[in-house]
């Protein structure tokens, strides 16, 4: 399913005319710690906020922009592999991949603030409104009151009519879920109430850029400055992070 999946997205005879797809042109490059296994990435306030996975390695982080240090940080217990992070009020809300298990921290100061649990696996996050969205592998995105953890909904990703599995890292920009595909240089822009792939931006060149090699070493992590209007991507293990701009949409 997979392999038919990337084909798909890679060949453009077969995409749905309706479907823009985009490329990119750098802006700006910043130094990302290579040893950030990046699993979430979001912006507020002036900084950039990470969680890093692997076991043993996982934490949470208020980033700098300009080195890619962190200026605080809390680490996850050794037996959780942390995956994505989002902002609700003045909490980050984080999950982890296998073990079901849900984390709360404080925007402040990252203390943490609770725990809960959900069924499956955890992968991206982002809010869409006032709902908390989930992938988990699979093309469906699951829907949450992040109050309670109550499931509201679920929506199937489709690219045409094929349904896409491996949506990973998550953000929402003006009303549209962005998407990194796992082992992919895609992001997909989905309408989040249809599941429509309404985009597809283009990466491809993006991973030699930094100068990174190896399986693990796939592009995940999008950020978005909703005052400045900047769009910031990176990948698990990179050294740089880019600011970046869609060009030559069709």
């Amino acid at each position: 399913m997979l392999l038919l999946a990337l084909a798909m997205l890679a060949d453009p005879v077969v995409q749905p005319p309706p479907i823009e797809r985009c490329g990119y042109r750098i802006v700006q490059t910043f130094p990302h710690d290579a040893t950030s296994f990046t699993q979430g990435l979001f912006w507020e306030d002036g900084h950039l906020y990470e969680a890093t996975g692997q076991y043993g390695q996982s934490r949470v982080a208020r980033l700098d922009l300009q080195t890619g240090k962190a200026l605080a940080e809390t680490k996850l217990p050794a037996d959780q592999f942390g995956e994505g992070i989002t902002r609700w009020g003045n909490q980050i809300i984080g999950v982890t991949w296998q073990g079901g298990i849900g984390n709360r921290w404080s925007i402040k100061d990252l203390k943490p603030v609770g725990t809960f649990k959900y069924e499956g696996e955890g992968w991206g996050l982002t809010m869409v409104g006032d709902s908390l969205v989930l992938s988990d592998g699979t093309p469906d995105l699951r829907f949450f009151d992040p109050a309670t953890m109550k499931e509201q909904k679920r929506v199937t990703v489709r690219f045409g009519d094929r349904p896409i599995p491996m949506i990973n890292e998550l953000e929402t920009i003006d009303g549209q879920i962005w998407a990194n595909v796992w082992m992919t240089d895609f992001i997909l822009r989905i309408d989040p109430v249809t599941g429509n792939v309404v985009s597809l931006v283009d990466l491809s060149t993006l991973k030699a850029d930094a100068g990174v090699s190896g399986t693990d070493s796939v592009l995940n992590g999008i950020a978005w400055d909703a005052k400045k209007k900047r769009l910031f991507v990176t990948g698990k293990n990179w050294p740089k992070l880019y600011e970046i701009a869609l060009a030559d949409c069709r």
